[in-house]
């Protein structure tokens, strides 16, 4: 008796994702000797050159660190060399206003940013700096240290927000884990 050749994942609803391949992925690997890893990283080969090598990250890291971009060019080649690459990612430039560029590494919110500078703390601060700044804040406006004063009261509230606006989103990343 032949066995079926019909597959499980007709029909609805689909028993495997869309897009999901049975046949074996190719996979580029570091041009670095004796390296097993995914090369994912180009890294040029000579200067001037379109040729690259793919590197593994800490292999790229390696190679990229005592290397010369504008190596046997004049000035004058290497500003337009410079001026050329510029203007093909002037688009991030002109993204700014969205807020889409700033300081940081992308992984926290708006509201986020807005705490930390309200805590007048760096964007790349921990809760545990966050939680000294609030306390030192806390210790300068507490009301019942300043008594009936608006300016502080109003400084206090923002600055109890925005610790826990920090703490509620660093509880969400440690669940999310």
């Amino acid at each position: 008796m032949a066995r079926s050749q019909r597959k499980n994942d007709w029909g609805f609803p689909r028993w495997r994702g869309y897009g999901s391949a049975t046949a074996a992925q190719k996979v580029r690997l570091c041009d670095r000797h004796g390296c097993s890893k995914e090369g994912t990283c180009p890294a040029p080969k000579s200067p001037n050159s379109k040729e690259r090598w793919m590197f593994c990250e800490e292999h790229a890291a390696e190679y990229n660190r005592k290397w010369n971009y504008f190596e046997g060019l004049s000035k004058e080649e290497a500003a337009e060399r410079e001026r050329q690459e510029r203007s093909d990612f002037s688009g991030y430039r002109e993204a700014a206003h969205y807020g889409w560029v700033g300081s940081g590494d992308g992984s926290r919110s708006p509201d986020e940013m807005r705490a930390l500078e309200i805590l007048g703390l760096h964007p790349d601060a921990t809760i545990e700096d966050a939680k000294r700044a609030w306390r030192a804040l806390a210790k300068e406006n507490h009301p019942d240290v300043k008594g009936d004063d608006a300016e502080a009261a109003k400084a206090f509230e923002a600055g109890q927000a925005a610790f826990d606006v920090l703490k509620s989103a660093e509880e969400m990343r440690e669940w999310r884990g």
